[in-house]
């Protein structure tokens, strides 16, 4: 079971890792670059992904909640 992603945009510095690892789970805005989370609640398929994107986020701007 994959955790219900959580994206706190006033912490997030555009550094964009998320996006990179997972696409389809995160973006960034055109206005400032900050995140965009596009899927809170991912396929479980996805959860290796989401905690690598947890893990590498610089500013610690996103984290995972059980669901």
């Amino acid at each position: 079971m994959s955790p219900h992603v959580v994206a706190d945009r006033d912490r997030c510095i555009g550094a964009g890792n998320c996006v990179l690892t997972l696409p389809a789970v995160f973006d960034q805005d055109e206005d400032e670059g900050l995140v965009v989370l596009l899927d809170a609640d991912p396929p479980a398929e996805s959860a290796e992904l989401v905690a690598r994107a947890v893990e590498r986020c610089p500013a610690g701007a996103i984290s995972t909640t059980p669901r």
